[in-house]
């Protein structure tokens, strides 16, 4: 089947390439929407044009596809409020921003951090003046104030702060990550500073977070224990932030992580129950459309409590076009069922494109339909039991197939034992989680017995010990694998020219293997002869001073830390597998390093640095040595001074001064990032 084939896939294409264009160019709202009304008339004219003279035209075609590149670019730039003249933005400059008189409405609650409770708030009005956007609120965490509930509105008397960018190399960016999410600043308050502000507005996320409270509180009398409530919630309400990290990484490592996101398993279990519940209104008239409608209702209604992740939106979208068109009596083809959802789901959530979340869950249920099919058809057991086994086996590997690429660009590890607790869990995971809307809904009625409640947390308990096994397993886990966007590239091609090959042999997709093989071949060979240049680094990090010398693929480091610092430390391992690294050897910190024919003078508490023979072009400051550096600098000359995070902020704050004062570069790693020297 050629997917291209798909008006809609074609059209979804576009539209994804005209929402990459819109975020990186940062188009304005006239500017698009000028273009595409443009487009579209052009559009409008050559069809006119075709139609008369009873022609097919490729411009209509080509003109087709600039409009849904422009609707994509037009999409993303008026879904950012940030474009619009009324948004908070225009209002403050971080740079000089003074105190103002900020009130908020709390719109989500996210994962709490170790020592501030976090919140995604929307911006109302800042001194009396009426804005729009969205922003992070980070409250101290108090042990006798309640947490913030959605909808609840605040007014504090706060400025807005950056949010800090990465300061080492292959860091996670999570200015980039907010920036996705239409969050550019953060807010500092402790829960005295927040006055409360009376309102009946209510929204529908807070609606959701009413019911998510309510559940809880029903649930709250039968004792689940805190790993099993939290579990119960990820998997039926969509919240996952109560979940330990410890939980939280045993799913993971049993790459089983799929099973606590709310997806399309969660929403077919929910479809089926409810097409049972409501089967008998198709006896009445217009039965099948009163049905219908209920059910894309309760489905919708299930996704805005869940959350409206990307995952549960893609599935809730896929389930309701199904719905929809089995009530029409309309045949629905996967594929075109899977392009229009995502067509629907971009146009309303354009940047859901850069959520890992929706890019897994598409992958992830493309691969199933396209490669299971295929695979099943390999073996099949005439025994019922070894044949659902096998089904799912295949299920789990296709989906694997499909996701493999991704999930190792973005997390770097693989769970070989993945199969294992799909196999154990995925076949019970349907009644785990009809049991788990069985007990929500006897809880919710209070006519839930205790052993219910008990034998149900049992099984969670149950499972979560599975998984802690099975994550275990570090021999099968493999950790810290380098990858990049070219070689998920290269993955794809490959494993698409494997399939082809495998389950059908001829000459044209021989010859698509064999250019894979040769493209895949000229990657690796074009990665490794592009490997940076040596380099040394001075990597921030607070309190501490780690130091890194970097030639080929082999690196030295050199720290301070205590051991429970270099158990905790993941700076190296981050920049170990961004940069391809193979050997890390560890030494102590030396008072010189030449590096070729430049020398950086290591100056730690002692201020120790007379030297006669070498004049070091670059001095690093560490430790917080009592020096004059006026005179330093005066006798050794360097062109540059730098100073890492062990330092005292007082010292470095008289040290950037000095420097600024003689016209001398310095560069503080709390501020500017890892100092990064190329020999």
């Amino acid at each position: 089947m050629r997917l291209l084939n798909f008006t809609i896939i074609k059209l979804s294409i576009c539209l994804i390439l005209g929402i990459i264009i819109g975020y990186f160019a940062n188009i304005s709202v006239n500017t698009s929407t000028l273009s595409t009304l443009s487009l579209l008339l052009i559009l409008f004219v050559v069809y006119l044009i075709a139609r008369k003279a009873f022609i097919k035209s490729i411009w209509f075609g080509l003109i087709a596809f600039l409009v849904m590149i422009s609707i994509g670019i037009l999409s993303t730039s008026f879904h950012n409020q940030k474009n619009f003249s009324n948004h908070y933005t225009k209002s403050i400059s971080t740079e000089n921003d003074s105190l103002k008189n900020i009130a908020f409405r709390i719109r989500e609650v996210l994962k709490p951090g170790n020592y501030q409770d976090k919140y995604a708030v929307d911006i109302l009005e800042i001194n009396n003046k009426e804005v729009t956007g969205k922003t992070l609120l980070n409250i101290k965490k108090d042990s006798l104030q309640l947490p913030l509930k959605v909808d609840d509105v605040y007014i504090s008397r706060m400025h807005f702060e950056n949010i800090a960018s990465p300061l080492n190399p292959n860091q996670f960016d999570y200015e980039n990550y907010l920036k996705k999410k239409y969050i550019y600043h953060q807010l500092f308050a402790t829960h005295k500073s927040l006055l409360p502000v009376s309102t009946d507005e209510t929204t529908l996320l807070g609606i959701a977070d009413n019911v998510r409270e309510h559940i809880n509180k029903k649930l709250k009398p039968y004792n689940f224990k805190p790993d099993e409530l939290s579990i119960i919630n990820a998997l039926l309400l969509g919240q996952r932030q109560d979940i330990s990290k410890e939980v939280y990484t045993s799913y993971t490592n049993a790459g089983a992580i799929h099973i606590l996101a709310v997806s399309g398993l969660h929403v077919g279990i929910i479809l089926i129950i409810l097409s049972f519940v409501f089967k008998p209104l198709e006896r009445l008239r217009h039965g099948k459309l009163i049905k219908t409608i209920l059910l894309v209702s309760i489905l919708w209604s299930f996704a805005l409590i869940a959350g409206l992740s990307a995952s549960v939106t893609r599935a809730v979208t896929m389930f309701s076009i199904v719905a929809i068109a089995l009530n029409l009596k309309r045949p629905t083809n996967i594929y075109n069922t899977l392009a229009i959802s995502m067509f629907i789901i971009l146009l309303f959530k354009p940047l859901f494109i850069f959520d890992v979340g929706f890019q897994l869950s598409y992958l992830a249920v493309f691969a199933i339909v396209t490669l299971d099919p295929l695979i099943y058809k390999l073996w099949a057991p005439k025994n019922k039991i070894i044949n659902f086994y096998w089904h799912t086996f295949t299920v789990t590997v296709s989906a694997q197939l499909g996701i493999i690429p991704v999930s190792l660009f973005y997390f770097h590890q693989f769970p070989g034992l993945f199969f294992i607790s799909n196999l154990i869990i995925i076949p019970f995971l349907g009644i785990i989680l009809g049991l788990g809307i069985l007990v929500i809904l006897l809880a919710v009625l209070n006519i839930l017995p205790q052993f219910g409640a008990d034998l149900y947390g049992y099984i969670i308990s149950s499972m979560n010990h599975l998984i802690d096994w099975v994550s275990k397993q570090e021999a099968f886990l493999f950790k810290d694998i380098p990858f990049s966007l070219l070689y998920v590239l290269i993955s794809y091609l490959g494993i698409i020219a494997c399939v082809r090959l495998l389950f059908k042999k001829n000459y044209s997709n021989l010859k698509l293997f064999l250019i894979a093989i040769i493209i895949i071949q000229g990657a690796l060979m074009f990665n490794k002869i592009n490997t940076p240049s040596n380099e040394f680094i001075v990597f921030h990090k607070s309190r501490n001073s780690l130091l890194g010398n970097k030639t080929n693929t082999k690196i030295i480091v050199a720290n301070d830390f205590d051991s429970i610092t270099k158990a905790a430390n993941n700076i190296i391992t981050n920049y170990v597998v961004g940069n391809h690294i193979k050997t890390v050897e560890e030494q102590n910190i030396r008072p010189i390093y030449q590096l070729n024919n430049k020398h950086v003078l290591v100056i730690d508490s002692l201020g120790v640095y007379n030297l006669k023979s070498v004049k070091p072009e670059y001095i690093l400051l560490r430790q917080s040595p009592k020096i004059n550096l006026n005179r330093l600098i005066d006798s050794l000359n360097p062109k540059q001074i730098i100073a890492d995070g062990s330092n005292y902020k007082s010292y470095i704050k008289r040290w950037e001064a000095i420097c600024t004062k003689r016209k001398l570069p310095f560069h503080q790693t709390s501020k500017k990032g890892a100092f990064i020297l190329n020999y």
